[in-house]
C-alpha cells in the first residue's frame, strides 16, 4: 500500500514504511509519550521500547474507503493522565499526516502497551 500523487512533473509514491516512520516520529514528540512499543507484546506482557529506526514496527497503516487508518502502539510515562495523552497524540498525528500527505485520515487508534517511569 502506497500513497500515490500525480503532478504535472511526474508521479510521487510514499510507502507504508515512510508513513509509519512519520507517524512514529510525530507521536514520540507528544507530551507523556515515553516511546513506541512493538505491536506484539513479549511473552510475559512486557512492552519493548523501540528505537527511532524501528518506529514502523509499532505502527500499522491501512487504507479504507474513508482514508488511511493508523494504529499506534506506545508506552506512556508514569503519573500522566493517559486519556489526555492519547487524545492530544491523536490530534497531532492526524493533523501532521493530513498536512504532509494531503490524504484523508479516517482514524488514529492509539494502543497503550505499557507505563514507564520518566527518567
Amino acid at each position: 500500500m502506497t500513497v500515490e500523487r500525480k503532478t504535472k512533473y511526474g508521479a510521487i509514491s510514499v510507502t507504508e514504511d515512510a508513513v509509519a516512520s512519520l507517524a512514529g516520529g510525530v507521536i514520540t514528540e507528544c507530551y507523556g509519550v515515553v516511546g513506541m512499543a512493538s505491536k506484539k507484546l513479549f511473552r510475559d506482557g512486557w512492552a519493548e521500547a523501540l528505537r527511532k529506526e524501528n518506529y514502523s514496527r509499532g505502527v500499522v497503516v491501512r487504507r479504507t474507503d474513508d482514508g488511511l487508518e493508523i494504529d499506534l502502539y506506545i508506552i506512556v510515562g508514569f503519573g500522566v493522565k493517559i486519556s489526555e495523552v492519547v487524545n492530544e497524540a491523536q490530534k497531532k498525528v492526524k493533523y501532521v499526516l493530513q498536512k504532509s500527505l494531503s490524504e484523508d485520515i479516517a482514524a488514529v487508534n492509539v494502543y497503550v502497551q505499557g507505563v514507564q517511569a520518566i527518567e
